[in-house]
């Protein structure tokens, strides 16, 4: 197949001059206050209780206050009696009132791709014919091509430790290739949405590329793009450098696209999406803001974490089909004896669902078959034993009876690790399969709440008498 190359003297593997921030820093009398006031605001729990205000936008029982209304998609993971009370019900994510379940499962059961579908999905609000399909297919394909004197300027100008990073900026670089990177009409969101969704996984993939053979010494190989492929062939496609991998990879992959392409407004990366969006900003503008909550490790960057817990837990577990030591060893992650000292089992438990993620269970679903074909099955098998003894572990040490479930984190490090993903995309995975979510938020707050969103914030300050320069 006809490469480009990236050759280790491209501008993008230029020396670059960093600043130490820690190194440079001088505390003196004249700087103590500068730097101190920040850590000190006096905000605490009982302030936040006097003023009614919802910290986090979260209520007492921890769900979301209501900030919007969306025909987009519905995370289901409770009900509410007549008093007001919680009830513990099984995980559903809905997009467009239909299923996620049913969108992965019958498009593996057609031996098909199907997160393009679910990008149609959520852009019309209406699952495609073939002949739509197809032509999105063909929109996407057409657009996968980055700009020559793009080229010249993204690597050199995105160049950075996280990946993440680079896909903000270099989104943000796209704006001064678009003719009209302003207009908000319906048509020209579209045409962007589509861009973004078609060059963001060549970006990512290009990103990391370009460093791995930085650092191994070598020229950077990037396949030209197939317009045959899926996303998710796409992906593998620049990572492997080549056509070296296999349609159930592929599949697997389009799995995960599928879950990740959107999980309701309240997110905090939609929401920031869609706060940028009401103020008629551009599109461009709207998703590098999107990626950079994203990169929060309090929202996106959670895998990498689960991730290395499972290589403690391999590491010190000695017997890993004996459910004893397993949850001897949790407990002693949760009493902070073990692992990060931080008392958390990562990937279980999550903000909506109770019983059940969803997304979880088809994770564990799809990835069984693939863990056994390539040795790893029982790396999966210990997995899902944390998954099943984690829940009354964390009942036993915590002392709740609150419900609790494995999260998609649980499952998304494991498979993209036995998918030759590596782990600094784990994370830009996750933005390139939402954008679609973004996309169809963004637009609904254009054209649908179509308000400024603008929130208020109750003041604690006091008055104070102003004191002349020279009697401070």
């Amino acid at each position: 197949m006809p490469m480009t190359e990236l050759h280790l003297n491209h501008p993008s593997i230029v020396e670059r001059s960093t600043v130490d921030f820690a190194e440079t820093r001088q505390i003196t009398d004249a700087t103590k206050r500068l730097y101190d006031g920040a850590a000190m605001v006096p905000y605490d729990e009982e302030l936040f209780r006097a003023h009614d205000v919802k910290r986090g936008l979260r209520n007492a029982d921890g769900s979301g206050v209501v900030a919007g209304l969306t025909r987009i998609s519905d995370v289901h993971g409770y009900c509410k009696d007549a008093n007001g009370t919680v009830i513990p019900d099984e995980g559903k994510l809905t997009i467009c009132g239909y299923d996620i379940a049913e969108l992965v499962s019958n498009a593996q059961q057609e031996g098909r791709f199907g997160y393009e579908e679910v990008v149609f999905l959520l852009l019309t609000g209406e699952l495609p014919r073939q002949d739509e399909l197809d032509a999105l297919r063909e929109r996407i394909a057409g657009m996968r091509h980055l700009p020559s004197d793009y080229i010249r300027e993204f690597p050199m100008t995105t160049k950075s430790k996280s990946i993440m990073n680079v896909l903000a900026r270099a989104v943000l670089l796209l704006y001064a290739f678009d003719e009209t990177p302003d207009d908000i009409d319906p048509a020209h969101e579209v045409d962007v949405a589509l861009s973004l969704i078609a060059r963001l996984p060549r970006i990512a993939a290009i990103a990391h590329t370009l460093r791995r053979a930085e650092f191994e010494g070598r020229r950077a190989h990037i396949p030209l793009p197939n317009n045959s492929y899926s996303m998710a062939e796409t992906i593998l496609q620049v990572l492997r450098e080549g056509d070296d991998f296999t349609r159930d990879e592929a599949m697997l992959l389009d799995v995960m696209l599928m879950l990740h392409a959107e999980h309701g407004g309240g997110n905090n990366s939609t929401f920031a999406c869609r706060v940028l969006s009401s103020s008629a900003t551009d599109a461009y503008s709207a998703y590098a803001a999107a990626i950079g909550s994203l990169k929060g490790p309090r929202h996106g960057g959670a895998n990498s974490k689960v991730m290395a817990m499972h290589a403690d837990i391999r590491e010190h577990v000695r017997r890993w089909d004996d459910d004893g030591e397993i949850a001897g060893y949790l407990t002693r992650i949760l009493n902070r004896e073990a692992f990060d000292g931080a008392g958390l089992i990562y990937g279980m438990g999550h903000a909506v669902y109770t019983r059940s993620d969803p997304r979880a269970v088809l994770c564990r679903r799809y990835a069984a078959h693939l863990a056994e074909q390539k040795g790893l099955g029982d790396e999966f098998h210990l997995i899902e034993r944390i998954e099943r003894l984690a829940p009354q572990v964390m009942r036993d040490v915590r002392g709740t009876d609150k419900p609790i479930c494995a999260n998609i984190d649980l499952y998304t490090g494991f498979i993209y690790n036995m998918l030759g993903v590596p782990e600094d995309l784990y994370t830009p995975i996750f933005a390139v399969a939402r954008m679609a979510g973004w996309a169809a938020h963004r637009m609904e707050e254009l054209y649908g709440a179509n308000r400024i969103i603008r929130p208020a914030y109750n003041s604690v300050l006091d008055d104070v008498q102003y004191i002349p320069i020279a009697e401070r």
